[in-house]
């Protein structure tokens, strides 16, 4: 069997290269621009991607990307349109498809797992889907090509983190901080503890996300973690500047994550 394309991306950066993790709402501003968007990412030196599912009730998300969620779905932008957006940019970066539970449940989880698979998507953080909360859900994730990339929250004791972790697959998504999401000033004072803890229940790659808006802030990240996930930051850019905006930034944030 040949090797998946996640594992083969980290193991392509070897050692001592950490990955940038850009997200981009799937929509926003219009689809044909954040299909732009994307590719433009690429090209600025992003590892991975990921593209977020318009969702009406985005709870675990602050301002930014609440209104860049709310723009998209004015679009008509819907998951079977998140899909073809992915198919469409044709990225040759593995694309991680982050979403809330309940667009996959209208779709059919069966369904929507094949199709993302079809459409070039290696991986599915399903973002309020506790581990262990739907069986049922994770098995077919799980039996699907797709890696089931797993949230933990930085207040996740050792225990629960060995439980939420064992059936994890691609990387683990390391919540840095509690609340939504956001750009933020600085990196938080623990997160060095925060990854340590995380490495000794499992042993994939584990990226750090919320509130890192910033090239200093993303290689501050990136000397403890061994990836840096960006979304507020990049979808404010995209919103001010457009396309080249983002792309400008993403090739700040990849410098300082490869450095």
């Amino acid at each position: 069997m040949s090797e998946h394309p996640i594992a083969a991306r980290w193991r392509a950066l070897g050692d001592r290269k950490k990955a940038l993790i850009p997200y981009v709402t799937a929509g926003f501003p219009t689809p044909a621009v954040s299909r732009d968007v994307l590719r433009a990412v690429q090209a600025a030196g992003a590892d991975f991607v990921e593209v977020g599912v318009p969702f009406s009730d985005p709870l675990a998300d602050g301002p930014t990307i609440q209104r860049t969620t709310h723009a998209a779905l004015a679009q008509g932008m819907t998951a079977a349109g998140v899909l073809s957006l992915i198919r469409e940019a044709a990225l040759a970066v593995p694309v991680i498809i982050m979403t809330y539970l309940n667009p996959v449940l209208a779709y059919g989880v069966e369904r929507f797992v094949a199709d993302a698979h079809a459409a070039g998507a290696a991986g599915l953080i399903l973002t309020d889907l506790p581990a262990g909360a739907d069986p049922a859900v994770e098995a077919a994730v799980r039996r699907s090509p797709l890696a089931l990339i797993r949230l933990v929250a930085p207040t996740t004791d050792e225990a629960r983190l060995k439980t939420a972790l064992a059936d994890a697959t691609g990387f683990v998504y390391l919540i840095s901080r509690l609340g939504v999401t956001g750009a933020r000033e600085q990196v938080p004072a623990d997160l060095e503890g925060l990854v340590r803890r995380v490495r000794a229940a499992t042993s994939l790659p584990v990226a750090v996300g919320f509130g890192i808006s910033t090239a200093a802030q993303a290689a501050a990240a990136a000397r403890t973690a061994d990836g840096v996930v960006v979304g507020s930051a990049l979808m404010d850019a995209v919103a001010q500047g457009g396309v080249q905006a983002a792309e400008r930034l993403a090739r700040d944030l990849a410098a300082a994550v490869h450095a």
